[in-house]
């Protein structure tokens, strides 16, 4: 399934970003805002902003949003685990 977003023009022409830069930006900041929301794992936050999962991880972590992991135990030992 695709889908298409319709932003109306006077939004788009008051969005302070280069218009070679919108699709990207609009991407990029909808794919931050769901994996903060924990709408979007991890993994597919990064794809939908079509950036690598280092990239996508420097650039939340810049908005103080940190990648959602656990610790269990294994065998007396603390083992992490973050999401994907």
């Amino acid at each position: 399934m695709t889908m298409q977003l319709i932003i109306p023009d006077p939004v788009l022409e008051a969005l302070r970003i280069p218009n070679q830069q919108v699709e990207q930006e609009l991407l990029k900041e909808l794919a931050i805002a769901l994996y903060d929301r924990e709408m979007l794992p991890f993994s597919k936050a990064a794809e939908l902003a079509q950036m690598d999962k280092q990239e996508f991880s420097r650039i939340a972590a810049h908005r103080d949003i940190s990648r959602r992991c656990t610790v269990t135990d294994v065998n007396g030992h603390p083992v992490y685990t973050c999401s994907e």
